[in-house]
């Protein structure tokens, strides 16, 4: 899954690219960010991109990325749910 890092303004709810930014392997993001990373909402006219992620960085700094969503994230989610309730 591809992502790219975004700007997200919360009053407006406008999303847009940020600059310079290069694409990223999703998987490479999550490992980046300790897998601190939660979906915040759909990304609307924004391409391929399908979802809003928010990232914490160790000092808490929120950076955000849109995500191409595909089936493999929600094979990824679910296997961590069932880790987090100690299903493997």
């Amino acid at each position: 899954m591809q992502s790219i890092q975004a700007e997200f303004e919360e009053i407006s709810k406008k999303i847009t690219i940020k600059k310079d930014a290069t694409q990223e392997d999703w998987a490479d993001v999550c490992k980046k960010f300790n897998d601190d990373v939660s979906r915040v909402c759909d990304a609307m006219d924004q391409g391929d991109y399908t979802g809003l992620f928010e990232c914490f960085d160790d000092d808490n700094k929120r950076f955000y990325y849109l995500v191409k969503e595909d089936k493999d994230l929600y094979r990824v989610k679910h296997k961590h749910f069932l880790d987090n309730i100690g299903l493997k």
